[in-house]
């Protein structure tokens, strides 16, 4: 979906259509959740502090969240998915990979089958969205973007390799910044200048990372699309209006994320062994610290007192802007079926704030 969350506000309020406007980051220490593209224009973009986005764009509308609208309407599109397929794959709520190889349209054209359910979603929700088609779900991810907004595109099995050279290192997905600046110390700009690496230089320099630059690059990624994700951790965070140096009264805001946490395994029916606690200071260095217990938890009791224990672990190194819970080692992972030709299961998950 094309800027969801704020294409949903601008359908839903026509006074903010055609508007620059942020979901979130409206507060002292808010964060930008999304961004619309008349705001993009001004370099405002998701996970932007407020006051960042606010200079950057000086007429910015900010605008409330609204999770149960975007969910609705999530769920309404997901609809549309299943009249085509069931392999569907959700990664968030405005996003999904389809295999349509076998369809229950029985159309031979993902292009055609791209374009009816682009057409549909815009017919049912008035909103617009976006499509990659290609071999697999790596070159179809880097695709979909393409084209935003709006857009699709398609990279055909004998065009993928020559997609793939002439692509900005950046643009690959799972290329961070931080391996981007890497990889251009290295030399490695495009497709083409990665390609040229061998896979023992690769995994010298980027570890386990490094066979999967390789093989992507040249249009291999056998991961399929798999319609019962397992989820492998649960979490929330908070980030303060002011900043806190008490422990106090950070016990009393991991009280009140814990019981968040205990909230959302209930509903999803799941306990976990491994407690980690994220810690954001105030000069923005990150710290985590976490502790596998010998049995399952989900109560915000247990969960709080594995959390204290983590936070009195050693002395806080100054102020705190943002603290965050989450239970990982989950009870679900003994249900999950782990392709043969895969050793690895990489699941990318988010906070919900």
């Amino acid at each position: 979906m094309d800027a969801f969350y704020a294409s949903v506000e601008q359908l839903d309020n026509p006074d903010l259509r055609g508007k620059a406007i942020a979901v979130g980051g409206g507060s002292k220490r808010g964060v930008v959740s999304a961004a619309s593209y008349e705001a993009r224009k001004f370099g405002v973009r998701s996970a932007m502090s407020g006051s960042i986005a606010k200079k950057l764009c000086p007429h910015l509308i900010f605008v409330k969240s609204n999770f149960d609208r975007y969910r609705e309407l999530s769920q309404r599109i997901r609809r549309i998915f299943f009249e085509y397929t069931d392999l569907v794959e959700p990664l968030s709520l405005d996003e999904a990979y389809l295999d349509v190889t076998e369809n229950k349209k029985g159309n031979p054209s993902a292009t055609l089958i791209a374009k009816e359910i682009r057409a549909k979603i815009k017919e049912k929700t008035g909103l617009n969205a976006s499509a990659g088609i290609s071999i697999n779900k790596f070159v179809a991810k880097i695709a979909s973007d393409y084209n935003k907004p709006n857009g699709q595109k398609t990279v055909m099995p004998d065009e993928v390799e020559e997609f793939l050279e002439n692509l900005e290192i950046r643009k690959f997905h799972g290329v961070g910044k931080v391996t981007a600046e890497k990889m251009y110390q290295l030399g490695i700009f495009t497709g083409k200048d990665l390609k040229a690496k061998s896979e023992e230089f690769l995994a010298e320099k980027f570890g386990k990372s490094g066979p999967y630059y390789y093989n992507v690059v040249r249009g291999i990624h056998l991961s399929e699309v798999k319609p019962n994700r397992i989820r492998k951790s649960l979490g929330a965070e908070r980030t303060f209006s002011e900043n806190i140096t008490s422990e106090i009264f950070m016990l009393e805001r991991l009280e009140h994320i814990a019981e968040e946490i205990e909230r959302r395994l209930a509903k999803s029916k799941v306990a976990g062994k491994t407690v980690t606690l994220k810690i954001k200071y105030s000069d923005f260095t990150l710290q985590t610290r976490s502790k596998t217990i010998s049995y399952y938890i989900s109560t915000k009791e247990l969960i709080l007192e594995v959390a204290k224990e983590l936070l009195y672990q050693e002395r806080m190194k100054d102020s705190v802007r943002l603290l965050g819970i989450s239970l990982s080692n989950l009870n679900t992972d003994k249900k999950e079926k782990i392709d043969e030709n895969e050793k690895e299961v990489y699941v990318q998950l988010k906070f919900e704030f």
